[in-house]
């Protein structure tokens, strides 16, 4: 199960992977537009670590990563 969210001219792809009945590891893919530079060459998917989670907090713990690692790169929002 898929879903992207856009954040900053990013796009963050969060991906759910059954690990056990309703509950879902969560992989994180950074991409970007204009911005891409600042991802380097790779823009690797990364899975999160302390799961499993079920599907509601699988996307919340997704969306949440990827906009920390974004906010990371980039500073604080004005």
């Amino acid at each position: 199960m898929k879903r992207t969210i856009e954040y900053r001219g990013f796009e963050i792809h969060v991906e759910l992977t059954p690990s056990a009945q309703d509950l879902f590891d969560v992989i994180v893919q950074i991409k970007g537009a204009e911005n891409i530079e600042v991802l380097g060459a790779r823009a690797d998917r990364v899975r999160l670590r302390n799961g499993p989670f079920t599907e509601r907090w699988a996307y919340l713990v997704g969306e949440v990563a990827g906009q920390a690692a974004i906010d990371v790169l980039l500073g604080p929002a004005d």
